[in-house]
């Protein structure tokens, strides 16, 4: 069962082959005896995942299931989900418990899926390795050494070291494809306001996007399928007709054309990365598809205009977390203003800090210019630069991250070195594009490689095609790290 694929596991269900009930709890015993290695589950509470297994047995019993009717999802730490401890991997929200359920979790009940756990986070998904949450770092299954990625990097291991057979992440600037492709696992980020963003806290708000993270690029498609759909408490929801997510799984791919940028295979590109990413996209060129050469050149400024918008959002977007009403409290304080800085100097962490200075920094008087505004400008650059290469392309093809996963603390000291880890992955979400990393083979570290595809607005189903043809002709996505069989 640890393989099997969600429809696998939906169909043993309504065979009865098994209940959700001993589905739910052979994934439960596997968290509890596996966690302590890895780290990646903040909370576990079998009592409450039991009982919503059971509704969901009685709801496989009455005819009533849908496709992840019993199927057990753990959920990243960012969103909300009432009952549930809800921390974002901070101090500052170690206390909180939801009063309410976020769109996408209320979705997942709706579709009788269970909730499993909620999984360990860089704070406030501020990170690219699961470092610098309040709860300690998460370990790479693969290598209990290594990073698992970030921001997503719990979700990423659990599914990884198949403590889950799926879970959700969150993408501001590649936090669910990155830590996908360092684990080994399939991830997408969907097009900006495809999914709710209610009850999903924030980070930086015209960015954040909630993406499905599994074994398989036919998993994702149902799970976007279930979790997608307008939401009127979302003001940056789409209002666009429900779609099937899986619809193009079968369809043939020849002739497809496939756009791979100069920039993303230039200088900084580690050799063994390189050569597991042209080896997929030699295994596409033999599936028919044809490849094209195109260019991106506004990629250098990514990572520049990333940092400075999504810093200025956030500034703005933690101002609540201030001990006043939820959330940490400083233990002693003279007065309101005392309060108020006690209370965030020792509730976030030093890289939450940074991002406050810096988004604070570049919003003020006489920076607001010279940097927000001019970050909005390269922005739509980007925007410009994609919208003229899908005129010659259908989809762009490259590496998802420059390296494998890099050791823990190896980077911790040299945040420029962290941030430079995003370059493939901020594009996309500075553009509004859906983009999906899949596993495509092994560096020379024998850790995992990801391929990352990229496609034009809406053109998720397409991606998730493409990248189901090419995992029916390769097994990357179904190897397991050695200890999590």
């Amino acid at each position: 069962m640890l393989n099997a694929s969600l429809s696998e596991l939906a169909q043993a269900l309504a065979l009865k082959q098994l209940s959700s009930v001993e589905l739910t709890r052979l994934f439960l015993d596997r968290a509890q005896r596996l966690n302590r290695g890895l780290n990646a589950f903040v909370t576990l509470d079998p009592e409450a995942s039991l009982a919503q297994a059971r509704l969901a047995d009685q709801r496989i019993g009455e005819g009533a299931a849908q496709p992840l009717t019993g199927i057990p999802v753990a959920l990243k730490d960012i969103f909300c989900a009432k009952g549930w401890l809800t921390t974002c991997g901070s101090k500052i929200l170690s206390n909180f418990i939801a009063p309410y359920d976020a769109h996408v979790v209320e979705r997942l009940r709706d579709a009788g899926a269970v909730n499993l756990g909620k999984t360990n986070m860089d704070e406030f998904a501020m990170g690219s390795s699961t470092e610098s949450s309040h709860y300690g770092p998460v370990a790479n299954p693969w290598d209990r050494s290594a990073v698992p990625g970030g921001s997503s990097g719990g979700s990423a291991a659990v599914v990884a070291g198949r403590l889950a057979p799926a879970a959700l992440g969150t993408d501001t600037g590649g936090s669910v494809r990155q830590p996908a492709a360092m684990c080994g696992v399939c991830g997408l980020k969907p097009t900006y306001g495809v999914v709710s963003r209610y009850g999903m806290v924030a980070f930086a708000s015209s960015l954040d996007q909630c993406g499905p993270m599994a074994k398989s690029a036919a998993d994702l498609a149902l799970l976007l399928s279930a979790i997608a759909g307008f939401d009127a408490r979302d003001s940056t929801s789409l209002e666009r007709p429900g779609e099937d997510y899986g619809r193009d799984l079968e369809h043939p791919i020849d002739g497809l054309r496939i756009g791979l940028p100069r920039e993303f295979f230039g200088a900084g590109l580690a050799p063994d990365v390189a050569r597991a990413v042209q080896a997929a996209v030699a295994e596409y060129e033999k599936l028919g598809c044809k490849l094209v050469d195109v260019s991106l050149p506004q990629t250098r400024l990514s990572v520049p205009a990333y940092y400075v918008l999504a810093p200025a959002e956030a500034s703005s977007n933690l101002a609540r977390f201030d001990g006043a009403r939820y959330g940490y409290r400083a233990p002693r304080y003279d007065d309101l203003r005392d309060m108020y800085e006690k209370t965030r100097a020792q509730g976030f962490g030093a890289e939450v800090k940074r991002r406050i200075l810096i988004g604070t920094y570049v919003l003020s008087h006489g920076y607001y210019d010279a940097y927000y505004l001019q970050a909005q400008k390269v922005r739509r650059l980007i925007a410009m630069d994609f919208a003229d290469v899908f005129q010659r392309c259908d989809v762009i093809m490259g590496p998802t991250a420059p390296t494998t996963a890099f050791k823990l603390g190896a980077k911790t000291a040299d945040p420029v070195q962290m941030y430079l880890n995003d370059i493939y992955t901020v594009p996309a979400p500075l553009a509004g594009i859906p983009a999906l990393s899949i596993p495509c083979g092994f560096g020379d570290d024998n850790l995992p490689v990801g391929l990352q595809l990229m496609g034009n607005y809406f053109q998720e189903a397409r991606m998730l095609g493409l990248a189901h043809r090419y995992q029916l002709v390769t097994d990357w996505h179904l190897r397991m790290p050695v200890g999590c069989e």
